[in-house]
């Protein structure tokens, strides 16, 4: 399994779960069953975007939700004007 992976959230290091486990552990409770469908539907090609992809969902980034709330806020505005 290698080193843990690590990142900065927030100014902080955090770990990254690098295993299909650890990955699927981190996950709130209501995604794991989506996960378990891109893992095992992911082919050769695709199993590392797959994983990247859920390793990154896995560790919340405060700033990165406030942005997706700001710009959902956004479209909504801009959905009631139109």
């Amino acid at each position: 399994m290698g080193e843990p992976l690590k990142t900065f959230v927030g100014g902080a290091e955090v770990e990254v779960p690098n295993s299909i486990p650890a990955i699927r552990a981190a996950l709130p409770e209501v995604r794991r069953e989506d996960f378990d469908r891109a893992i095992n539907e992911a082919g050769v090609h695709e199993i590392q975007a797959v994983m990247r992809h859920w390793m990154l969902e896995a560790v919340p980034d405060p700033e990165a939700e406030r942005i997706l709330d700001r710009l959902a806020r956004d479209e909504a505005e801009r959905r009631s004007v139109a």
